[in-house]
């Protein structure tokens, strides 16, 4: 019995104009109605997902930053930040390839850092209100997400590992798409966010819809009873999915949602 779809962003629930598609806010009420819950489960910050979910903001559930920011039944169930160490040895390794660019987030601020960042075109508007930094920010600024571009594709899994092999003591990386890689603190991911939320309801992962797309959807994938791949999809992700639906631009997580809901 499905009791709880929770559900990727970028690539995934998002439409190509990166916004949410008018039919999901009121499939989440209906299947709420059912006695299925709603939630998301992103990089993106929370304040930015409820910028996004408004309409619903009260009927939802939030795992947030890649597992960072947890907010369930409109409380904060869980919040991890990066210690002071790990946000400086993470600055100091990505000063030592040319192709990486570094962003760190902290609730509500952007940090990137140099004047050699490049971002892809399409991403300007992203960090046009972003402070730019040459050093690490201040250890009185809570870190809860990086985010790493690799401006060469062909190297970001070569990144990746690296820089696993420098700081995976302390930090996770994973990639997202084929040029970014995200980063948060070891252990911590949309994995670990989900399962504060199944324990707060009591339900098991067994019955539970997850939608992804990318590798940092991989583990929470790997977790839950019915794990759905876009067609758009990374390899690797659709290899590991029960199922493989169509992409994002087809709405193809709001047509198996009410699959689901007709179904109840």
């Amino acid at each position: 019995m499905i009791r709880l779809i929770a559900s990727d962003m970028d690539g995934t629930l998002l439409d190509e104009q990166s916004q949410v598609p008018a039919e999901t806010f009121q499939l989440i009420r209906d299947l709420r109605a059912k006695g299925v819950r709603f939630c998301v489960s992103s990089g993106r910050r929370y304040d930015d997902l409820c910028a996004l979910f408004a309409p619903v903001i009260n009927e939802m559930d939030f795992v947030a930053s890649n597992g960072t920011q947890v907010y369930v039944d409109g409380r904060v169930l869980d919040r991890e930040v990066f210690s002071t160490y790990a946000v400086q040895r993470l600055f100091e390794v990505c000063e030592l390839f040319d192709c990486l660019h570094l962003t760190l987030y902290n609730r509500t601020r952007t940090f990137v850092f140099n004047e050699k960042n490049i971002f892809p075109r399409h991403l300007k508007s992203t960090f046009s209100e972003s402070e730019r930094l040459f050093d690490p920010p201040s250890p009185d600024i809570n870190i809860i997400r990086g985010s790493i571009y690799c401006d060469t594709e062909d190297y970001t899994m070569d990144m990746t590992l690296a820089l696993t092999r420098e700081l995976g003591d302390r930090l996770s990386f994973m990639p997202s798409g084929s040029s970014w890689i995200d980063v948060t603190p070891a252990g911590v991911s949309k994995a670990s966010g989900i399962k504060h939320v199944l324990r707060y309801y009591g339900i098991d992962p067994d019955d539970v819809v997850h939608f992804g797309d990318s590798m940092n959807d991989y583990d929470i994938l790997r977790l839950v009873g019915y794990p759905f791949a876009m067609e758009n999809g990374s390899y690797a992700v659709k290899q590991i999915a029960r199922r493989i639906i169509g992409t994002n631009a087809e709405h193809a997580v709001q047509q198996v949602m009410r699959e689901i809901l007709e179904s109840l």
